[in-house]
């Protein structure tokens, strides 16, 4: 008979209060929250994946239903588990990909790093509940199925991830990207300016062609823009609003930056750097007689 439980994480509560593998009823919420956290995170990235669907697949919310059948001992471990069956069903795919998001999440908060790119923003305020009710000395460690490394989540984190909810601003950026994918009709496309990161961006009627051409010649033309962006407190790019100026590039040529200095003060900070009696072992005539220096050629 096929394994009908299957573990996807499990999280270790470390506190005084949880001493002798108990959770209060208090902390019970935060089991709630976490279920909360992980059905969210499933429904976005299924959305995400299937843009052209309205209605989740049959079930969905069954198989994303984690469940606690025993709490172990080190301070106060809860396995979760999914009810999973035969077939397609063995493997809780939903719910491995949305427990990997959400530990990208909270071990991004951990070392203080950007939160990952495939995160929905708009799921903030669900994650930022998580941990409400853990004291100045408690935390909760995160282990999804596979890894050995927890991810922690404490009320000093905590609070670093309600930081990402502060408002967005605007500001002036310059990208260069392959253009992968357009909606005309919402006057939308996606902008990639590697291969880890995409920019939505708004244009105007008059703009349609020079996206709709960057997107028919995607393997060898390049889209490069100026204009206003949605900017995030920590400096991500969100969301290009308007866009002020918009060429297209072969792939070999390179985009105008009028904020790079010139050449001329490149080449004269470079000679700044060489010391005074380096320049003066530089015969008198080198300028008349270059090429007899660099190749030999006779003198003039």
């Amino acid at each position: 008979m096929a394994e009908q439980w299957k573990e996807v994480a499990r999280l270790r509560f470390k506190g005084e209060r949880f001493r002798d593998h108990a959770l209060d009823l208090y902390a019970l919420s935060e089991l709630s929250q976490f279920q909360k956290v992980i059905a969210e995170t499933a429904k976005a990235l299924w959305r995400a994946a299937n843009p052209g669907r309205e209605r989740l697949p049959k079930n969905f919310e069954t198989r994303i239903r984690l469940c606690v059948r025993s709490i172990e001992d080190g301070s106060a471990t809860v396995p979760l588990e999914v009810h999973v069956g035969n077939g397609a069903q063995a493997e809780p795919r939903e719910v491995d990909e949305a427990v990997a998001l959400a530990y990208d999440v909270y071990d991004a908060i951990e070392r203080d790093v950007a939160l990952p790119d495939p995160f929905p923003r708009s799921l903030l305020p669900e994650y930022c509940k998580w941990g409400e009710g853990l004291a100045a000395d408690e935390e909760v460690e995160f282990t999804p199925r596979g890894r050995t490394r927890p991810a922690r989540l404490n009320p000093q984190q905590r609070n670093r991830l309600v930081a990402y909810q502060e408002p967005p601003h605007e500001n002036e950026v310059v990208l260069t990207g392959i253009v992968l994918e357009a909606d005309v009709k919402s006057r939308r496309f996606q902008l990639w300016t590697d291969d880890r990161t995409s920019v939505i961006v708004g244009f105007s009627e008059p703009q349609e062609c020079e996206v709709t051409t960057a997107l028919k010649g995607h393997n060898e033309l390049r889209l490069s823009l100026r204009g206003r962006a949605e900017v995030s407190p920590h400096g991500k790019i969100l969301q290009v609003r308007e866009i002020r100026d918009l060429r297209v590039l072969s792939a070999s040529e390179q985009p105008y930056d009028a904020s790079a200095k010139p050449i001329e003060e490149i080449l004269a900070a470079l000679a700044r750097e060489v010391p005074d009696d380096e320049w003066r072992k530089l015969p008198d005539d080198l300028t008349d007689n270059l090429d007899h220096y660099l190749y030999g050629t006779p003198k003039r």
